[in-house]
This record gives C-alpha cells, structure tokens and sequence, in this order.
C-alpha cells in the first residue's frame, strides 16, 4: 500500500489515482470550459516574447491552447491520463506547436531543462500538497530558460489549511517566490470567473538572475 493511503481517507493529492478519481466522477470543480479571463487579459495587454511555453497542471487544456492560438510553442503537462486523454481529444498538436503529457511535474525539470521561455500557473499550485511548494518554486526555477517569464493566477488567496484546492495568501507567495524572483506586476484581476472574484492573485515575474 502506498504509505499516502489509507482504507478510509484513500490517495493523497500526491497521487495521480486522487485526481483519476475526481474526473471519473465528474467532480473537477475546478473546470471552467475555457481559457482563464484574467489570463487571456494579460495576454492581450502584457504578452511576454513568443517562446515556449509550459502549461503547469493543465487540465483539459484550455489556457493551453490559447497560448498556441497566439503563436506560442505549447507543452502542457498533468499528472492525470484522463485530463491528458481529454485534452487531446478536444484539440492537440497543431503543427507540433501544442503537446500534451502525462506528467508529474516535480520530474519534468529533469526531462526539460533550462527549456521553457514562459510557465503559466493556474490552479496547480493550490492542487499539489502545500509542503512540496518550495520543491514547486525551484521545478520553476529549472524549467525556465535564462530570462524566462513565470505568468500565475494564484488561488484560492485566502487563510486557511483545508483543500484541494490549497489556499495562499499574499504574504506566502512573496516568501516563497520573492527570494528567486523578481515581481514585474502583481494585483488582483478584475475579471475573474464568478466565486472566484478577490480570491486571486496574478503575479508577473521574471528569476531574479535575469
């Protein structure tokens, strides 16, 4: 047995059977059935150079495929099969421009390193289990080229212990991130989805050494 397991409390969010199961059954509360506003906002606005691009915890693909409509090379990456499975079903490699793997994302820096120019964050961060958030930022910090661009919309921004989805408040993220990065533009969209309207945090930022 997997020692994150238990007969009653079941996988952890460390384990890609935890979110197989929140697919099968319907319960990925977190779909939104299109790219997220505050980040098709910014991209409008503030895009950062065309690059490649790293979708972190994508889901079924929709920020995704944004990015590739706009001319950005595209990987993106989620621990869950059915979530890659569906991805590509909706819309995948276009021109070899938009990719979609199975992936657990504390690896992939040993896969791509030094590779990405751009890593969108949206609704990953607060997935995985918030002891491993420094082992996130430094997956980042290894994925992203020499004067790369970390794009977030942190959430949920509030107090608390209880998830998924994890909170963070404001104060954490400058901790975590502040010393390896540095914050081009950070405020709270305003357009973000109902239920979710001041409880994000959209962070531009580039590795402090670039």
């Amino acid at each position: 047995m997997d020692p994150n397991d238990s007969p009653s409390s079941g996988p952890s969010v460390s384990d890609p059977r935890f979110w197989e199961a929140l697919y099968h059954n319907e319960s990925d509360h977190w779909e939104l059935g299109s790219p997220a506003p505050p980040l098709v906002t910014h991209l409008r606005k503030d895009p950062p150079p065309k690059g490649k691009v790293a979708v972190l915890g994508c889901g079924r693909g929709h920020d995704a495929r944004l990015f590739s409509k706009l001319g950005y090379e595209v990987w993106g990456f989620d621990f869950s099969e059915t979530a890659i499975n569906e991805a590509r079903k909706i819309g995948g490699d276009q021109d070899g421009r938009l990719r979609f793997e199975c992936r657990d994302i504390f690896k992939l820096s040993e896969i791509y390193p030094a590779f990405f120019d751009v890593i969108w964050e949206y609704t990953c961060f607060c997935a995985i289990d918030p002891k491993r958030r420094p082992d996130y930022v430094q997956t980042v910090l290894h994925l992203l080229k020499h004067g790369g661009h970390f794009l977030a919309n942190f959430w949920p921004v509030r107090e608390g212990t209880e998830g998924p989805p994890f909170p963070v408040t404001r104060s954490e993220i400058e901790r975590l991130f502040g010393p390896f990065f540095s914050f081009l533009t950070a405020y709270e969209p305003s357009n973000s989805v109902p239920g979710r309207q001041g409880k994000e945090w959209f962070v531009y930022a580039r590795p402090a050494d670039h």
